[in-house]
């Protein structure tokens, strides 16, 4: 996988093609920034006006850099499709290179394991969570990329969220419609933090080691059943490469959609009320709305009602890359709950485990847990409630031999796992590294990444 670090930047198009000037004239993304409507002192607008003019204001030296939660509101209904978000993406990158970072919420604990991952000889204990029930595979047509859910489970472990049922429940889905799939024990973080706040290099490196396992082992199909692994996985590897990828990516609720669609899964009742909080990266970034509506839909009992932003219009989680966690992502996730709520479901589904983090930390803090207003599940975990019989025998040769079931799963050896732990009721931010000032007339704004 050296082509994935030599390769230079992402493609690029020229700024003007985008109709960045167009954009001063406009500010319909300021109106409907969801941290502007919390924030009167936030303009993406003001941002990027700044930047291209090669002025040294607060595009870089305060947050606002930093602030955008580049969930794409901004862009879904610009009248000149200017791509915001990838502009804030490569303005980071040029950011970084003058040794400027975010600052990270959780003490910049899990910015360091992401970079700690980058190295190729670091061993893991991936796998301690498959028990005797789970039927998977060493080599196989399906491969599921886990994603960071081992380590979330540790870190937010106060939270009661249960971060590794999502992956268990996911193999038990694939399961239910015949499939064994692969599982990598030296499997790494996809990298998409990192991406969005700058550290190219070492998302390069986290590539390439994902990369190179999962063509040694042989899968045609990468399932996740995380949003972001999703369109990074998607979208940014093959950039990265520059050509198709040799499989094909898939969110678990497309994978499942199409196995209910075929006659090959099916789901029994569940008499509950339900509404869909619609992720940034599957919904916006991906296009992926119906799926896991369908999905819902199948389940017999299953009321789901939608919130008002919905679909391309949804409201994102408030927090983005484990950054800018504060009084403003508070707001946005307050109110996001608060519109839950209204709709008189009992649960919000989520098909994203950085969104259920997100939004119960904000009800630790509110006092929601108690109330027991609204519950939050992810998809696959409610879906897996569901399963009608134990579907078809997985079709996937060269079984893997399960792992005894563990306890608590440790995330890397000689490394400590329950020590960095994050309390939800203390959400404070400091820099990755000492930062330093320079002014913004450096940056790259005469192109910005298109996909």
């Amino acid at each position: 996988m050296s082509e994935v670090r030599q390769r230079q930047e992402p493609r690029t198009t020229d700024a003007g093609s985008l109709g960045i000037q167009a954009c001063y004239q406009c500010g319909r993304c300021t109106g409907l920034c969801p941290l502007a409507r919390v924030d009167s002192g936030y303009s993406p607008r003001r941002v990027l006006s700044r930047a291209c003019q090669g002025d040294s204001p607060d595009g870089i030296q305060s947050d606002s850099l930093w602030s955008c939660l580049t969930c794409g509101l901004c862009q879904q209904h610009c009248p000149m499709s200017v791509a915001y978000p990838e502009f804030v993406k490569q303005a980071r990158a040029s950011a970084a290179g003058h040794d400027l970072e975010p600052p990270c919420s959780h003490g910049g604990a899990l910015q360091n394991l992401m970079k700690l991952m980058t190295r190729p000889e670091l061993r893991q204990k991936r796998l301690d969570w498959v028990t005797d029930d789970l039927q998977t595979s060493r080599q196989g047509s399906h491969l599921y990329f886990v994603g960071c859910l081992p380590y979330f489970d540790v870190f937010f472990a106060k939270l009661g969220l249960g971060q590794l049922g999502i992956a268990s429940s996911t193999v038990r889905l694939l399961n239910a419609a015949g499939i064994a799939p692969v599982l990598l024990e030296r499997e790494r973080c996809c990298g998409h933090d990192l991406l969005w706040e700058g550290q190219v290099e070492d998302f390069r490196k986290l590539a390439a080691i994902n990369l190179q396992q999962i063509q040694e082992a042989g899968a045609r199909t990468v399932v996740t059943s995380c949003a972001e692994c999703a369109r990074t996985l998607k979208r940014d590897y093959a950039d990265l490469l520059g050509k198709p990828l040799p499989f094909e990516v898939k969110h678990l609720a497309e994978l499942l959609d199409e196995k209910v669609a075929a006659g090959q899964l099916s789901f029994g009742a569940l008499e509950e009320k339900v509404t869909y909080q619609d992720p940034c990266r599957l919904g916006r970034h991906l296009g992926i709305y119906d799926a896991p509506r369908r999905l819902l839909g199948s389940v017999e009992g299953l009321q789901l009602r939608e919130m008002p932003h919905s679909r391309s219009n949804a409201i994102c989680c408030g927090t983005s890359c484990w950054t800018g966690c504060d009084r403003r992502s508070r707001a946005i996730q307050r109110d996001r709950l608060s519109s839950a709520a209204a709709t008189g479901a009992e649960v919000l589904v989520t098909a994203c485990p950085k969104c259920a983090v997100h939004f119960r930390c904000s009800m630790y803090q509110e006092g929601y847990i108690e109330e027991g207003a609204v519950q939050l599940q992810d998809l696959a975990v409610l879906l897996s409630r569901a399963i009608a019989d134990e579907g078809p025998a997985p079709r996937d040769s060269s079984p893997r031999q399960p792992s005894k079931t563990s306890s608590k799963t440790a995330p890397s050896e000689g490394q400590p796992s329950g020590g960095a732990e994050a309390s939800p009721k203390k959400s404070g931010e400091e820099p990755c590294r000492r930062k330093k000032k320079t002014g913004i007339s450096e940056l790259a704004c005469s192109s910005v990444t298109a996909d």
